[in-house]
């Protein structure tokens, strides 16, 4: 399923929406009300089978992407 990043020009919350189709697309920013949203560009990010045991980040010298670990499993 596509998983869009916006980001609210009026007090800059940064959040994600899950849009299936043109009815999905948030109108208002879900922190202030406002209606001045931007899309923001994002990296596709597929899913990775893991081999290790998915525990604490296992990625050499921490995580290479700053909250990517934060559920404690490291997709890395």
């Amino acid at each position: 399923m596509p998983l869009f990043e916006y980001t609210c020009e009026s007090c800059g919350h940064l959040f994600e929406k899950l849009v299936r189709n043109d009815g999905d697309i948030p109108s208002t920013c879900p922190a202030c009300g406002e209606k001045t949203l931007r899309k923001v560009f994002s990296t596709f990010s597929p899913a990775v089978a893991s081999s290790g045991g998915g525990g604490p980040c296992a990625a050499q010298g921490g995580c290479p992407v700053s909250g990517a670990c934060g559920g404690g499993h490291c997709p890395f």
